[in-house]
């Protein structure tokens, strides 16, 4: 984003430098108009044409009137050089739909393109250039003519990179895709521009014709070569995005490629990824290429902003204005969205979800960018399926049927894979392991059913996910005994821990509904527990040998002693 000083500053400069420069030009330079003026209007008009059909390359329109410019250069001097290509300058701004915002751009190109014409002059006349005689064809005179147009390549790419780095805050390549197009096009144009200078020498308007046609037709097909080379060059990363969708099997993962892939594919301000979830659109993944902030929202209802109407209708929206989406009133459109494409996520026949993409440049996005949208969002579909089904696969086989807690091989894994990645680091962080059994759970089975059991397993397991929180991780270790896995806690830490569960446990009677007790309500029955601990690298080395020791101190250190108690591994030692 420019600032206001900067753009206020390009004007400024623009009402000093430029009049300077165009009186400067006119009085001290060659200048033959006398008799001429429609023949320079003609070239003027041949150079708007040309420019009409620009290439924009990191956002800068690459234009091939370089040619003519050096006719006009050689023929007419450098007052006359300059006014043309400012006039081109001016067509190819306007083609590239540059608006009220970003104006700035008009002086700033003005202003550079005038030095690059003052620069080249220089230098023509360093190398012994001379208007009055370069009819004669000279060796001198050809060696200037190629001085100058060297130099007007080389001093546009110097001020075009200079821009980028100063004004724009751009990362610069000096051998980038502009340049390369740069060099291709001056190749084919210059020679051709020369030769347009000695036809008209010789033969007078009509030279214009012979070359100004050709000059036109060279420009639409550099143009048409790069349109397809962008299209095949969109297609290509298109498929690269596919199988990056398709290769990733966690849902987080699908949209941060997504995002972070069209983000650099598209001209995007804004990006939005919907979700369905249940009666509304569950925003998933937000971009803001400025400011990367999170969204003010989590969620749309239906025919709500873009993405909603989109999910209501099942039709995408192309808006390239913002008075094309006055209709569409809602505060979570950010006030500065000019163009918008928003498009149906679909698996099957079913809408699964919306992408949006905003930009805050009025018809940022083509027929093209709709296109390459349409084939994105149903790989994004498909890929959102997969990873669904892999996510809802991966956690039956990691969950336990009845609690939802994770079961034991999910935490034999845990376990080994954090014991491992603290010895490869060298860490001397300490963790505990508590194993927490219910005493006398068979007596519950057969008192109250075992319908009864279950909903205690249940209740219990909430509330221990209720109390560690985010502290640790919870496992079903089988039957009516529990893991809990505490990261980053001592011995002391986690026997008070274990000890808060237990009296938890002990004083909120646990109330049963589906009991075998006859012709009565819901029953409150009273549960204890007896737990063990284990920390390593204290009491163990490996995983395994932590499990087996806070289950020795759970039987000998608690049941044995009682039950209803709390025992650690250390008590073992010392007795």
């Amino acid at each position: 984003m420019v600032s206001k000083g900067k753009m206020k500053l390009t004007w400024i400069l623009w009402f000093i430098l430029w009049p300077a420069i165009l009186w400067l030009s006119y009085n001290y330079y060659y200048v033959s108009m006398e008799d001429q003026i429609i023949d320079i209007l003609l070239f003027a008009l041949f150079m708007c044409i040309v420019a009409w059909f620009p290439l924009t390359i990191n956002d800068n329109p690459v234009f091939f009137v370089n040619g003519i410019s050096i006719a006009v250069f050689l023929t007419f001097g450098l007052f006359v050089e300059i006014i043309l290509t400012q006039i081109a300058i001016v067509t190819v701004l306007a083609k590239t739909r540059v608006g009220k915002k970003d104006n700035y751009r008009y002086p700033l190109n003005m202003i550079m393109f005038s030095l690059v014409s003052v620069i080249g002059a220089g230098v023509f006349v360093q190398l012994g250039g001379n208007h009055q005689t370069i009819f004669t064809q000279s060796e001198e005179q050809v060696w200037a003519i190629f001085g100058y147009a060297i130099t007007i390549f080389i001093a546009n790419q110097f001020f075009n990179k200079l821009i980028d780095k100063a004004f724009y805050k751009r990362k610069v390549k000096i051998f980038d895709e502009g340049l390369r197009w740069e060099v291709i096009s001056s190749l084919l144009i210059i020679p051709v521009g020369f030769v347009l200078f000695v036809l008209y020498s010789e033969i007078g308007r009509a030279g214009i014709f012979y070359l100004g046609i050709p000059f036109v037709f060279i420009s639409v097909i550099l143009m048409l070569l790069y349109s397809y080379k962008e299209i095949n060059r969109y297609l290509e990363k298109t498929g690269e995005i596919g199988h990056q969708l398709t290769n990733r099997m966690e849902l987080s993962s699908v949209y941060n490629v997504f995002i972070n892939e069209i983000s650099d594919l598209l001209p995007i301000d804004y990006a939005y990824i919907y979700i369905v979830d249940d009666n509304k659109l569950k925003l998933e993944q937000f971009y803001d290429l400025e400011n990367n902030t999170e969204a003010s929202f989590s969620s749309l209802k239906r025919n709500e902003a873009f993405s909603g109407k989109v999910w209501a209708t099942g039709k995408s929206l192309l808006y390239k204005r913002a008075s094309d989406w006055a209709t569409v009133k809602s505060r979570k459109i950010p006030s500065d969205t000019e163009s918008v494409l928003s498009q149906a996520v679909e698996y099957g026949e079913d809408i699964i979800g919306v992408v949006t993409i905003e930009s805050k440049q009025k018809k940022a996005f083509e027929k093209l960018h709709f296109q390459i949208m349409d084939i994105l969002t149903n790989y994004l579909g498909v890929a959102v399926e997969n990873a669904k089904n892999y996510e809802l696969t991966k956690s039956q086989s990691e969950r336990d049927g009845l609690t939802q807690l994770y079961n034991f091989r999910y935490m034999e894994n845990l376990l080994e894979d954090y014991c491992d990645n603290l010895i490869e680091n060298n860490s001397n962080e300490n963790f505990s392991l508590l194993l927490l059994d219910i005493d006398h759970f068979k007596k519950v089975n057969d008192i109250y059913g075992h319908e009864a059991g279950n909903e205690i397993l249940c209740q219990i397991a909430e509330s221990l996910k209720s109390f560690i929180g985010e502290r640790g991780v919870i496992a079903r270790y089988g039957g009516e005994e529990f893991i809990v896995f505490l990261p980053y806690s001592g011995l002391s830490e986690s026997t008070q821990i274990a000890e808060n569960i237990r009296s938890l446990i002990a004083d909120s009677p646990f109330t049963v509904h589906k009991h075998i007790i006859n012709n009565t309500g819901p029953l409150n029955v009273s549960i204890t527990t007896s737990i063990g601990i284990s920390v390593f690298p204290i009491h163990c080395e490996t995983p395994s040998e932590l499990i087996r020791h806070a289950d020795r101190a759970m039987y000998i250190g608690a049941k044995r002693k009682g039950r209803n108690r709390v025992a650690a591994y250390e008590d073992l030692k010392s007795s």
